[in-house]
């Protein structure tokens, strides 16, 4: 089961979900809805839904689907979680309150400092796609819309702790959406876990697919 971020749709993950569906596994990477009153459970609805009644789930969420794969893992009782340059989200948190509360706006900027203002870059060629071949690149910037939600951004996350499903973390080394040294410690301060890494930016689905299904494959 396969999330994806905000501004996205499903599919950002088909180069990945293809190199999966090779590999012999079954993948579903549905859109999440995009109307104004959406909240955190009609997303985990939504993904329930597209999984029917299919078992041995690994659920993977990638940036702002941090916030939707472990509420999906936790009702379906996954086999395993996979957050890919994820938010990590804590109890109570909204996606609103997290850039404050986990020291992310600190770190942008800090980053952007080092790099000429590339990280947290308003140019989305720039912060998000700049390591994606131009003809996807210009295809997801078509297919972008709003997600998500202003409901969705501001609702406490509603889980009162983690789940226990076995966790992992995808960290792109050349994120300019998330800079790498902001989620290294952040993976270990509330999962404790040392990230996998990959020499990609934020749209890693997009620029090393291959790479991606290749270490998701090795999980399961």
């Amino acid at each position: 089961m396969l999330i994806h971020g905000g501004g996205d749709v499903g599919w950002s993950w088909h180069l990945v979900a293809a190199e999966l569906r090779r590999r012999g596994h079954e993948v579903v990477a549905p859109d999440l809805p995009g109307d104004e009153s959406a909240t955190f459970t009609d997303y985990a609805d939504a993904v329930i839904d597209a999984v029917g009644n299919r078992d041995g789930l690994v659920v993977v969420g990638h940036s702002f689907g941090g916030y939707t794969a472990p509420l999906v893992a936790d009702r379906l009782g996954a086999d395993l979680l996979v957050l890919v340059a994820a938010m990590i989200p804590a109890p109570g948190e909204s996606p609103a309150d997290w850039g404050r509360t986990t020291g992310y706006a600190e770190a942008v900027r800090a980053a952007a400092a080092r790099d000429g203002g590339l990280t947290g870059s308003s140019d989305p060629y720039v912060g998000f796609l700049h390591d994606v071949p131009r003809p996807l690149a210009d295809e997801a910037m078509r297919r972008s819309r709003e997600h998500p939600s202003p409901a969705g951004r501001t609702e406490p996350w509603p889980l009162e702790a983690w789940p226990a499903i076995p966790t992992r973390f995808v960290l792109c080394t050349e994120d300019r959406c998330f800079p790498p040294d902001f989620l290294r410690k952040l993976a270990v301060d509330r999962l404790g876990i040392v990230p996998d890494e990959i020499a990609a930016g934020h749209c890693v689905a997009l620029s090393r697919p291959t790479e991606l299904a290749e270490l998701l494959d090795s999980y399961r």
